[in-house]
């Protein structure tokens, strides 16, 4: 464990269930879900229609500016209005712009960006498909009409790390960054990176975002071809689980060094204690029924935030919604914590999967459970299976049992990510 305290200073989220944590995490508090029948596009004879959509979805409330709409993707514009958002909360602008120049540079210097990104939407190929209908099998066809077809843009619309470069544009932060395409577990690795940053004296302040829309035909339907989505609602641990729900959003942490954000003056919402990430290197889809990926990800995490299992106050499940996965999970938490698990939660059944963007959205909500000392229960859970029994999961609120959440994460390819945060 570093000696380096890694502090949070502000948060931001977005998604069908809201535009702030505060606001989704009151309707997960509350029992509410949001997932709904997809909008995007004529689902007439689909075998699956339901979706965390943000209902009533408007571009210029994500990103006012213009311009920057016709060289970013929709999950571009999640990802740059939770980060905008988290950075507005913490100040950072403000506080850089009262600074001589000197110091202003510095600061800029020594601010990092660390964002998951889904990065492999189907979405990305559609501005092709019309041509390739008019060009009838000719490559020659489609060749020469190609850039009188395809937007100019469309390159740079594509890009996988577009949040990362047009935050650092748009605030002038020029420090360490990285943009991280793990698919699930993307979010959550771009905390954990950015921890390890600041704890290496790499950067003073990191601004961390997970962002996705997965949410398109293609994508809908090939998961459901691989028997990964439910019939009709996201029911985590439930004996009548069958698969999970795909939602869109955005979720973001400003983290500091102790020292810099007590140089600001700036509000303290809590703590990143540690993280860690494993693969279970089973096959892409394939998991192992005893969790041992996951208990391994537990383990580093615990670690590496110099903690044992008995601090660990409350536990947010991945919770998708698949059998193996829900139950491969249960597995690992007897693993680790044996018969002294704390409270344990899920929220995706409120908002969806928000691949990329789960990880990171749901630490966002974790602080929001610790501060207002509350584990909400999963209003989804009607009959626990008996292959999750031994963890502590109810449709009823619960009391965490100290101010450390375990967020768990999950992603294909066997990955497995564990991050542990305080309340302050």
């Amino acid at each position: 464990m570093s000696a380096t305290r890694v502090v949070i200073t502000a948060t931001g989220a977005v998604c069908s269930g809201g535009k702030t944590p505060g606001d989704i995490f009151a309707a997960v508090r509350d029992g509410k879900s949001s997932i709904a029948p997809i909008q995007q596009w004529d689902t007439t004879g689909w075998p699956t229609t339901l979706a965390g959509e943000i209902a009533g979805f408007n571009a210029r409330e994500m990103v006012e500016d213009r311009k920057l709409h016709k060289l970013i993707r929709r999950t571009d514009l999640l990802g740059l209005y939770a980060a905008g958002k988290a950075i507005d909360a913490a100040g950072l602008a403000a506080h850089r712009d009262a600074l001589a120049a000197d110091a202003a540079a510095t600061f800029n210097d020594r601010t990092g960006v660390y964002v998951g990104s889904g990065s492999g939407n189907f979405e990305n190929q559609y501005d092709y498909f019309p041509l390739l209908a008019a060009a009838g099998g000719s490559l020659q066809t489609f060749g020469s009409e190609l850039a009188n077809t395809v937007n100019p843009m469309w390159l740079l619309r594509s890009l996988p790390n577009n949040v990362l470069g047009h935050i650092g544009i748009k605030y002038g932060l020029k420090g360490s960054n990285a943009c991280i395409t793990s698919h699930s577990c993307s979010g959550s690795l771009a905390v954990i990176e950015g921890m390890e940053a600041l704890r290496n004296g790499e950067a003073d302040r990191i601004v961390a975002v997970g962002h996705d829309a997965p949410i398109e035909p293609q994508m809908v339907l090939y998961y459901h071809r691989l028997g990964l989505i439910a019939t009709a609602a996201l029911r985590p641990f439930d004996v009548a689980r069958d698969g999970s729900v795909f939602g869109e959003g955005a979720g973001a942490l400003v983290m500091e060094t102790e020292a810099s954000a007590a140089a600001r003056n700036a509000m303290v919402l809590g703590e990143v204690l540690g993280g860690g990430e494993v693969s279970e290197a089973t096959g892409l889809l394939a998991i192992r029924d005893d969790g041992d990926g996951l208990a391994r990800a537990v383990v580093a995490a615990l670690d590496n935030a110099g903690i044992g299992p008995a601090d660990v106050g409350m536990i947010v499940a991945h919770g998708n919604g698949t059998r193996a996965s829900d139950a491969s999970e249960a597995a690992a938490i007897r693993t680790v914590f044996g018969g002294d698990a704390p409270p344990v939660t899920a929220f995706k059944w409120s908002f969806g999967h928000l691949i990329a963007a789960a990880g990171i959205l749901e630490t966002t909500l974790a602080l929001e459970a610790l501060a207002q000392g509350v584990v909400p229960g999963v209003a989804a859970l009607n009959e626990l299976d008996p292959e999750c029994a031994g963890i502590p999961v109810s449709p009823r609120p619960q009391v965490p049992r100290s101010k450390v959440a375990l967020i768990l994460c999950r992603g294909f390819g066997g990955t497995d990510a564990a991050l542990l945060v305080s309340a302050a």
